[in-house]
């Protein structure tokens, strides 16, 4: 019987937003889950460069560059290569390799047990000759391969390029494909179908798929095998895994007081679902938490559960942790309990804005459990699935229609897009296309004309993008077990937490008093956006109206003004392009309305506290009331940051903080040291997530 596999296996999630079995999503820019079509064009293109043919002598870091080497050679030239014989030693290990032509030899003869001979069935082996020998030595502490024998001198004849390919050596199935046809096959399509639809999706000829037919349907019914073997194995694993992770929810709230944990059970009293969260992303939720990205992108092949994690922001432009989530489904109850939990943990406090990938069930749950916030599903998790959908569709005019898209997802009136959208379905065709009427059904929550004015802190763009992807990689890299997942969900959250900004000199690029002022509260994360604001500025005129408002617009376009409202009694700006409802930072048009006013210092509204420096410095009210023992170490590491942070203005006060810094801490510490050793009192000075 063959065993579970020993690792627990997290992929992207496949199956197409639309609900249809047919349809899967690919990634673009993401190297490791690329198709199988992608390798066959990798493969093809290094067949077609230049090679040297072996030669006794020639020199390889280990045997398997040497067998890989040796390969490709083979099937530039028309045939293919299998390892024979290998001798071993007790001090070098395997120090010699045999390679040679998948002809080589003669194929033995098999006897059924009455003597009588099986079906005759033709073999390939005919005593081919063609063999690259190696032999391992160790030159100066390192082992190398050396080719000690080499022949290609064949007997039989070699293959083109269209028949070399079909050689058992060279048809795999790569990984992308496999979870394709299993998709494919568990629908219900048959193996004739399966190999069609991959044709079609690879924009290529029949029969030029990388494997035949006869392998997919092996492929197909040895994983039916090993499924059907490992079910009850998997199922106990499963089990035994989610005990055990509970169990260490169960020690971390022992060690972290501010530790919540909760889960839910089937009919059968199986474990469901399960969402956990630490004290300190509880804390930084209560400053950060207006806006959340939940992410639901990746499941785990081995237990089937969904991956969900929270996300936010932080004044520093910082990824924060705020909690994670295991789903047994990917149904609305399933989302609906996690939203529910979620908002437990966060003691009630319901985000301003949430963004979310592109997922019906989803955006039903949110917009019963979290009816006041706003969904935003952001630009990437749109544009990623595009090539999937419409690059066969659309066929040779996919170019031009992807720049069409691109231009539409920035249009900012909603009329406009509106008339766009419907020349666009036009133009292409696509009228009956069931992924855009998918797209059209959920555009309130993705067209920049209908999330205008959302507040986003900043989180909607690709730079964020990137950075949860490498907390995730961080957290899905070689996890064995639930429980090790567990765990590394706590370091990968601590090392978010306790991640500090580079403290650098933030130099004034302008010789507006306003630049000088908001560097003295903002945090350099803020000040940086709002002084590239502040230099665009420069570049735009304001015409001011009989009403007071101003129309301003960039000194090189005509096009694309601005309509800036200025409240002068209430000190309130108000530009049409909606940048401080968005960001929070003042836009380059409300910027340059200031500049006109003679404004040395904009007006303190405009500093929202998620953004000004001593925002650190705040604690929420209920976990100042807990007192616990690790509360003033992080008050002292807050009042650090800021000290760092108002030391590194100026020179002259970066020198003045160190050398008092220095003396203060020498002077506290050697008082500590003359203090008894000990008074009685445990003390817990646990403040990490991972205790």
């Amino acid at each position: 019987m063959n065993s579970i596999p020993s690792k627990s296996l997290w992929i992207r999630r496949q199956q197409c937003p639309c609900g249809d079995w047919k349809c899967y999503i690919t990634y673009e820019g993401d190297s490791d889950e690329g198709s199988g079509g992608q390798e066959l064009v990798k493969a093809e293109k290094a067949s077609s460069g230049a090679m040297i043919t072996p030669y006794v002598g020639m020199v390889f870091k280990s045997d398997d560059e040497a067998f890989e080497y040796y390969g490709n050679f083979a099937r530039k030239n028309g045939f293919s290569v299998r390892k024979e014989r290998s001798r071993v030693s007790p001090q070098l290990g395997i120090y010699k390799r045999d390679f040679v032509c998948y002809c080589s030899g003669f194929a033995p003869v098999k006897r059924k047990p009455n003597g009588e001979h099986h079906r005759d069935r033709k073999s390939v082996r005919c005593g081919c000759d063609a063999k690259m020998y190696l032999s391992k030595e160790v030159v100066d502490g390192v082992s190398q391969w050396f080719v000690v024998q080499f022949s290609n001198i064949h007997n039989h004849e070699l293959l083109e390029d269209d028949q070399v390919r079909l050689l058992p050596a060279y048809r795999k199935i790569h990984e992308a494909d496999q979870e394709r046809i299993l998709l494919l096959s568990k629908a219900g399509f048959p193996i004739h179908r399966i190999v069609k639809m991959l044709e079609l999706e690879k924009g290529i000829q029949g029969g030029q798929l990388p494997f035949l037919e006869r392998d997919v349907r092996n492929f197909v019914q040895n994983r039916k095998k090993v499924v059907q073997e490992n079910e009850a194995l998997l199922t106990e694993k499963r089990e035994n895994d989610i005990s055990e992770l509970l169990e260490a929810c169960k020690a971390m709230k022992e060690v972290d007081g501010d530790f919540v944990y909760d889960f839910t059970v089937d009919e059968n009293d199986k474990v469901e679902n399960v969402a956990w969260s630490y004290g300190e992303s509880v804390n930084a939720n209560a400053m950060f938490g207006d806006v959340v990205y939940f992410d639901t992108t990746y499941r785990s092949i081995t237990y089937g559960l969904l991956f969900g994690v929270w996300f936010g922001i932080d004044s520093c432009g910082r990824t924060v942790f705020f909690g994670s989530v295991l789903l047994q489904d990917e149904t609305p109850q399933s989302f609906s309990w996690a939203l529910q939990t979620f908002l437990r943990f966060m003691n009630g406090r319901c985000p301003q804005t949430i963004l979310t990938d592109l997922d019906p069930g989803l955006k039903d749950a949110i917009r019963s459990e979290y009816p006041g916030t706003k969904h935003v599903i952001p630009p990437w998790n749109i544009l990623y699935k595009v090539p999937s959908w419409f690059s066969l569709p659309v066929g040779p005019r996919y170019a031009e229609f992807k720049s069409v898209f691109d231009a539409l997802i920035q249009i900012e009136n909603t009329e406009e897009f509106e008339l766009q959208w419907r020349d666009m379905i036009s133009v292409f065709g696509l009228g009956s296309d069931k992924h855009m009427d998918l797209l059209y059904s959920v555009r309130a929550s993705w067209a920049q004309s209908y999330v205008r004015g959302y507040f986003l802190a900043q989180m909607a763009t690709i730079t964020y993008s990137k950075s949860i992807d490498a907390f995730l990689k961080g957290i899905f890299a070689a996890q064995t077990c639930l429980r090790s997942f567990f765990e590394q969900v706590g370091i990968s959250a601590n090392i978010q937490h306790q991640a500090n900004q580079e403290t650098h000199y933030m130099h004034l690029k302008t010789c507006i008093p306003v630049e000088e002022h908001a560097r003295s509260i903002l945090t350099p994360f803020a000040f940086n956006a709002l002084q590239q604001e502040l230099l665009l500025a420069m570049q735009y005129a304001a015409s001011e109206m009989a009403n007071g408002s101003y129309i301003v617009r960039h000194f090189k376009s005509m096009d694309g003004e601005r309509l800036v409202i200025w409240l002068a009694e209430e000190e309130q700006i108000h530009c049409s392009c909606k940048e401080f409802e968005s960001s929070g930072i003042l836009c380059r048009h409300a910027l340059r309305v200031f500049i006109i006013k003679n404004y040395f210092q904009l007006p303190d509204k405009y500093y929202l506290s998620r953004w000004r420096r001593e925002c650190s410095l705040l604690i929420d009210d209920d976990h100042n009331n807990q007192g616990t023992d690790g509360e003033w170490f992080q008050e002292c590491q807050s009042l650090a940051e800021t000290l760092f942070s108002e030391s590194s203005i100026t020179k002259e006060r970066s020198d003045y903080a160190r050398i008092q810094l220095t003396k203060e801490l020498t002077r506290i510490l050697n008082e500590v040291r003359n203090l008894p050793d000990t008074d009685g009192v445990l003390m817990n000075m646990t403040v990490s997530p991972t205790g």
